[in-house]
């Protein structure tokens, strides 16, 4: 999901690192109301930066990585999620990839935007309904934001300054097929150790118990 250095304008990267620092202000205000959101984002952060550490792969304009996106959402909740992409963009950035720097707006959209859809539509739907989570609905969310993230991939290499062949886009789009097989799985087990123990006061600090 990252954009690599030289394929977005400098003035388009202003542009979405003013869309990016306005997306996240716009949530900020969530940390006076619940302070434990503060702590839940840098455990969300220090997570996701490990993730993607954990497995990057090159694929076509991109880069295929483990994200745990749905894992982040459902165990530490929305704002923690969207800020810990942030926090862990960043985090990589100044400690593996200072190149990445550059994009850290882009890059951030890429995966904040497709969070805040999913999370007002079917994230939404769940917490009404109060449904028990099962494999099926954290498959529905891993593949609407997986959906997501490649479409924002391509977005960015549809406005950018290097031709990029349609085939090379969906090679690196049907590349997160296999995460989403996977990361489900994952989510599922998380959640049911998170269950376990949401007797604990620690685990309901930082965590977000589920029904499961």
């Amino acid at each position: 999901m990252h954009i690599e250095p030289g394929y977005v304008a400098s003035a388009k990267i202003l542009a979405a690192n003013f869309a990016a620092a306005a997306l996240l202000g716009s949530q900020s205000i969530q940390f006076l109301k619940a302070p434990p959101l503060v702590v839940r984002s840098l455990i969300a952060g220090g997570l996701f930066m490990l993730f993607m550490q954990a497995f990057h792969l090159p694929v076509g304009p991109s880069e295929l990585h483990f994200l745990g996106a749905m894992p982040l959402y459902l165990a530490l909740g929305f704002v923690p999620a969207l800020f810990g992409f942030a926090i862990g963009l960043l985090a990589q950035g100044l400690l593996f990839a200072p190149a990445d720097l550059a994009h850290l707006g882009v890059n951030t959209l890429s995966l904040a935007v497709p969070l805040v859809l999913v999370h007002a539509t079917l994230g939404k739907r769940l917490q009404a309904a109060q449904a028990r989570l099962d494999l099926r609905s954290i498959l529905r969310l891993d593949a609407a934001f997986y959906g997501g993230v490649t479409l924002m991939v391509g977005f960015w290499l549809a406005i950018g300054e290097v031709a990029t062949p349609l085939s090379a886009w969906l090679a690196f789009a049907s590349s997160y097929a296999a995460i989403v097989a996977i990361e489900p799985l994952l989510t599922l087990l998380l959640i049911h150790a998170i269950a376990r123990r949401q007797h604990s006061a620690a685990v309901r600090f930082c965590f977000q118990p589920q029904a499961v």
